[in-house]
C-alpha cells in the first residue's frame, strides 16, 4: 500500500480495487476455490530431510506409471488421483534414498507427510581396478551406448509444465537518472522481492530423425500482466546432455560428450541400488576450469549406461556471458519398463546475475509428464511453425491453474499473483498512469547532456528531445557537427500498430552549413511487420552506402592521428520505402528516391595533435587531389529486393511472430537497382546483386561462418562513384564492422567497380578446441579462429587475406578481446597487419 499511495493521493484509487475485490462476486468465486481445492481427490504433505529441512522438486509418482507431480521450494506436493484404494507412492529425489509408501485412501484429500534420508553412496559396491580410474569405464560406455539409449525416445508426445521466478535484493531505486519504480509491485520495503513469476503448460511433440520439435501452449500466464505471455519455451530448456553441447548453455560440452575426455577428468564417489538397478555418482574435474565446461556430478545407471542423474554448475566464465555469477542445472530421470529406458521427469536451472548494480537470481523449473512413446506422427505433424498458443491460453482462471498444475505454488507466489493481479487494476487506470508520468516527465539538468522524453502512457505516445550532447562527431568536411532532434511516438494497439515522425537538424561548425531531415515511419502489425517509411531533407552520406566507417571512431583517428579516411559527399533526398513479410521465410522491400547530389570539400584542418603531414582530400577515388571527385547532377533511384530465410522456423505468439531462422540453411538476399532519370543520361545504371550467409554451430568443434557477395551491372558505365559496388575495407586496425562482412586492411575504396564483381568470407572459431589440446596455453582459455577472405572483380586482379586470431582474451568471465593477424596478397605484393576487436557474447 505505501508504493501505491507513493504514486497517488486519491483515496478512491488506493481503496477502490481492494472493495472490488471484495466484492460478492469475488467472495463467491474464493469460497468456490477454496471447497474446489479441499474437496479434490489428491494425495497431499510436505517433504522434508532428517532435519526438517523442505526438499523442492522430489519426484512423487505412483507404483507403474513414471511421472506424477513434484514438490515445491515448500516441500509441499499435490498428488491428484482418480478414485480412493490401495496405492504404492514412490518419493525420488536426487542424493537421497527412494522412499516407498503403501497406502489405503478412503477419502479425500489424503495427507501424507514424508521424511526423506541421504542416500548412503559407497565404493564397496563394485570393483575398482587398480589399473584405471573405474570411472573412465563408465563414461566410455555411456559415451558408447548413447545412441542405444535416445534411440529408445526416438519420438514422443508429452505435457510440459514450466514455472520461472526471478527475485531481487537490494535493487536501486534509479538506472542513470531514470526512476526504476517497484518492478510492478513485487517489491518491498528493502526494495527485495519477486520481480517476475510466470507459468506454461503445454503439448509437446518430438522426432529424434530427422530432428522435429513441436509445441503448442495451453495455458500461459505472467503476474501482473494482462496479455499473460510468459517466454518460456520447452525447446530452450530441453538441456539434453545426450548431445555433443548444449547449444542453450552457449555451447558447453556435455560430460558424456564424444570427446569429452579432452575437457574432463572423471572420479567416482560410489554407488547405490534403486529398484534393483545399480546407479554410479561420477564427480566432474574439469581440466581447464575456463574451458566450456560444467562441474559437479552426473549419476549414471550401470549396465543400461544411461543417465539417472544431473547436477552440475557452469560459472559465467565458462558460459562465456560475465554477467552470469552461475548457472545450474539438475535433472531427474525415471525408468519406463514401456520402453526400457530412462526417460527425463524434471528439471531445474537456477541462476545467478549481476549487472550495473542489480543483482537478479531464480529458478526456472519444468517437469514433464503423460509421455506417450507411440505417436501417430503425420506429415502434417511438424511444420516451420514450432511454437503456437491455444485460444484463449492467457486467459485461464485460477480453477483451470488448479487443476493442471503439477507443482503447487508456494505461499511467496500465491502472494505475489494475488498482490500484482490487483495493483495491476491500479496501474492500468488514467489517474494512476498521469501520476507515474507526472514523476518521470519532469525536465532534469541532466536531460541537456542525455535526452529528454515525455510521456503519455494511458494514450501511449511519447516525445523525445535528443540532445547533441552525445550526437557530435569531428570530419574534416564539417569540423566539429551536431545533431539535435525531437521524435514523436503513437502506439495504435497491442498488436504492432504505430506510427512516428522525427524531425532531425545537424550543424557544421567550419562548413557553417544546417542540415536537416524529416522522416514518418508506420508499422501495421506484429505478424507480416509491414513497415512504410517516408523521408526526406539534406544530409551528408559515405560514398559507400554500407558505411564501413562509424563517425566516432573518423574523429578520435582524425583527432589524435590526422587520418581522415572518412569520405562523404551532400545529398537533398525523398525516399520512400516499404517492406512486408510475404509469407514465412520471404520478406520483400522496395524504395524509391530522388536526389540531388553534390560534392563536399575539407572546410577544417584542426586536430588535437600536430603531425609533419596533412590530412587527405575528401575525394575517395585520389585523396591527394583535392578537386571534386564527381559533378554535381540529380537522379532516381529505384531498387527492390527480398530477403529469403529458406526453411525459416518461427513462433506463433498471440498477435506476434518471431522469425528464428534455421541454422541448417542459409539465408539469401537477392535485389536490383535501377538508377534513371539522371540530369545526365551517362550516369543512369542497373545493378543485380546477391548475397548468401550462413552461421553452422559445430558443437565442440566450435563454429564456421560465411558470406559471399555478387553484383553485375548490366553495362560497365563511367557512373557517379558513390553508385559503384564498395567492398568494405578497413583501414583502422579496429574492427567496426562484422568479420565476415568487411576485409582486414583493405584500403577502403581502393577496389571499387562499376563491372562484375564478387567476394567471400569464411571464418572458423574452434571455441578452444585446438588450444586445449596444448599444454600451458590451454590454461589461458583462448579460442584460436582463422580466416580467409577473397576479392574479385572483372577489371582487377584477385585480392585476398588470410587471418588468424586468438578470441576470449581476457581475465576471468570478462574476456571481450580478440586479436587478429591478416596477411593479405595482391598481384603477388603481401602486406600484414594486427586488428584488435571486440568479440560480445
Amino acid at each position: 500500500m505505501k508504493l501505491i499511495y507513493f504514486f497517488s493521493n486519491d483515496f478512491s484509487i488506493i481503496f477502490m480495487p481492494l472493495i472490488q475485490l471484495l466484492s460478492m462476486k469475488k467472495i463467491t468465486s474464493i469460497l468456490f476455490l477454496f471447497v474446489a481445492t479441499i474437496s479434490t481427490a489428491q494425495i497431499q504433505g510436505n517433504i522434508t530431510d532428517l532435519q526438517d529441512n523442505p526438499l523442492s522438486f522430489v519426484s512423487i509418482y505412483l507404483d507403474g506409471t513414471v511421472t506424477g507431480t513434484t514438490s515445491n521450494d515448500n516441500g509441499d506436493y499435490i498428488l491428484e488421483l482418480k478414485k480412493t484404494g490401495k496405492y504404492t507412492v514412490f518419493f525420488q529425489f536426487l542424493g537421497f534414498k527412494t522412499m516407498k509408501k503403501e497406502v489405503t485412501i478412503s477419502k479425500f484429500p489424503f495427507i501424507l507427510n514424508v521424511k526423506m534420508e541421504e542416500e548412503n553412496i559407497s565404493l564397496k559396491e563394485i570393483s575398482i581396478s587398480t589399473k584405471e580410474n573405474p570411472a573412465l569405464a563408465i563414461i566410455r560406455n555411456t559415451i558408447a551406448n548413447k545412441e542405444k539409449n535416445t534411440d529408445k525416445l526416438a519420438k514422443y508426445t508429452a505435457k510440459f509444465y514450466s514455472r520461472g521466478l526471478t527475485r531481487i535484493k537490494d535493487a536501486p531505486k534509479s538506472f542513470m537518472g531514470q526512476n526504476l519504480g517497484d518492478f510492478g509491485g513485487g517489491l518491498d520495503s528493502t526494495r527485495s522481492g519477486i520481480i517476475y513469476l510466470s507459468e506454461t503448460f503445454s503439448n509437446i511433440s518430438f522426432q529424434k530423425k530427422p530432428k522435429k520439435f513441436k509445441e503448442k501452449i495451453v495455458a500461459s500466464k505472467v503476474a501482473g500482466q494482462d496479455n499473460g505471455v510468459s517466454f518460456n519455451r520447452a525447446e530452450d530448456s530441453n538441456l539434453d546432455l545426450y548431445e555433443n553441447s548444449l547449444t542453450v548453455f552457449n555451447g558447453l560440452i556435455s560430460p558424456i560428450s564424444s570427446n569429452a575426455f579432452s575437457y574432463y577428468n572423471y572420479k567416482l564417489v560410489g554407488s547405490f541400488y534403486e529398484n534393483g538397478k545399480l546407479i554410479n555418482k561420477i564427480n566432474l574435474i574439469p581440466k581447464r576450469k575456463g574451458d566450456r565446461v560444467f562441474e559437479g556430478s552426473i549419476y549414471i545407471v550401470e549396465n543400461d549406461w544411461a543417465l539417472y542423474g544431473v547436477d552440475v554448475t557452469a560459472t559465467g566464465e565458462q558460459v562465456n556471458i560475465p554477467i552470469v555469477n552461475s548457472l545450474k542445472l539438475k535433472q531427474s530421470f525415471n525408468y519406463s519398463e514401456e520402453i526400457q529406458g530412462w526417460i527425463l521427469i524434471n528439471q531445474t536451472i537456477d541462476f545467478d546475475i549481476s549487472i550495473f548494480g542489480f543483482k537478479p537470481s531464480g529458478k526456472f523449473s519444468y517437469a514433464y509428464s503423460d509421455y506417450n512413446f507411440k505417436p501417430q506422427f503425420t506429415e502434417t505433424t511438424f511444420t516451420n511453425e514450432v511454437l503456437s498458443f491455444a485460444e484463449n491460453a492467457t486467459e485461464k482462471d485460477s480453477l483451470y491453474w488448479n487443476s493442471l498444475r503439477p507443482v503447487p505454488l508456494t505461499k511467496e507466489e500465491v502472494t505475489d499473483y494475488r498482490t500484482k493481479d490487483s495493483i495491476k487494476v491500479i496501474r492500468k487506470s488514467k489517474q494512476y498512469l498521469d501520476s507515474v508520468d507526472n514523476i518521470r516527465n519532469k525536465f532534469k539538468i541532466a536531460s541537456l547532456l542525455t535526452s529528454y522524453r515525455y510521456r503519455n502512457s494511458y494514450e501511449d505516445w511519447s516525445l523525445t528531445l535528443s540532445s547533441p550532447a552525445f550526437n557530435t562527431s569531428f570530419n574534416t568536411v564539417q569540423g566539429f557537427n551536431s545533431t539535435a532532434g525531437i521524435a514523436y511516438f503513437s502506439a495504435q494497439n497491442d498488436q504492432g500498430k504505430w506510427w512516428n515522425v522525427n524531425a532531425n537538424v545537424n550543424y557544421g561548425f567550419a562548413d557553417e552549413r544546417v542540415r536537416p531531415t524529416l522522416s514518418f515511419a508506420r508499422n501495421w502489425n506484429n505478424i507480416s511487420r509491414p513497415y512504410l517509411s517516408i523521408s526526406g531533407g539534406t544530409q551528408t552520406a559515405q560514398f559507400n552506402g554500407r558505411e564501413p566507417i562509424s563517425s566516432i571512431y573518423n574523429s578520435f583517428y582524425s583527432l589524435l592521428d590526422r587520418k581522415n579516411y572518412l569520405k562523404i559527399y551532400e545529398k537533398t533526398f525523398a525516399k520512400i520505402s516499404y517492406s512486408e513479410e510475404l509469407f514465412n521465410g520471404f520478406r520483400f522491400n522496395g524504395s524509391v528516391e530522388y536526389q540531388d547530389r553534390n560534392p563536399l570539400f575539407n572546410s577544417s584542418n584542426y586536430s588535437w595533435v600536430t603531425r609533419d603531414y596533412n590530412y587527405t582530400s575528401n575525394n575517395p577515388i585520389d585523396v591527394t587531389n583535392f578537386s571534386a571527385s564527381f559533378n554535381q547532377h540529380t537522379i532516381w533511384s529505384a531498387s527492390v529486393g527480398a530477403n529469403i530465410v529458406f526453411g525459416q522456423q518461427y513462433l506463433s505468439y498471440p498477435d506476434q511472430k518471431f522469425n528464428i531462422g534455421n541454422e541448417k540453411y542459409p539465408q539469401l538476399y537477392v535485389g536490383y537497382r535501377k538508377n534513371f532519370g539522371a540530369s545526365n543520361s551517362d550516369l543512369n545504371s542497373d545493378l543485380f546483386f546477391a548475397k548468401l550467409n550462413q552461421n553452422i554451430n559445430l558443437g565442440a568443434f566450435g563454429e564456421f561462418k560465411y558470406n559471399v557477395r555478387a553484383g553485375i551491372f548490366t553495362e560497365k558505365k563511367d557512373i557517379a562513384f558513390m553508385d559503384y559496388l564498395h567492398p568494405n575495407g578497413n583501414q583502422l586496425q579496429v574492427v567496426n564492422d562484422s568479420y565476415t562482412d568487411s576485409f582486414g586492411i583493405l584500403e577502403y575504396y581502393k577496389f571499387s567497380t562499376n563491372d562484375k564483381y564478387s567476394e567471400m568470407h569464411v571464418e572458423h572459431n574452434f571455441k578452444g578446441f585446438l588450444l586445449s589440446k596444448i599444454p600451458l596455453v590451454n590454461k589461458l582459455g583462448f579460442h584460436l579462429v582463422g580466416g580467409a577472405k577473397g576479392l574479385f572483380t572483372a577489371d582487377t586482379k584477385p585480392y585476398t587475406e588470410y587471418s588468424v586470431g586468438l578470441d576470449n582474451i581476457g581475465y576471468g568471465k570478462w574476456r571481450f578481446l580478440r586479436i587478429d593477424y591478416v596477411l593479405s596478397n595482391y598481384n603477388g605484393t603481401q602486406s600484414s597487419g594486427w586488428l584488435f576487436g571486440l568479440s560480445l557474447f
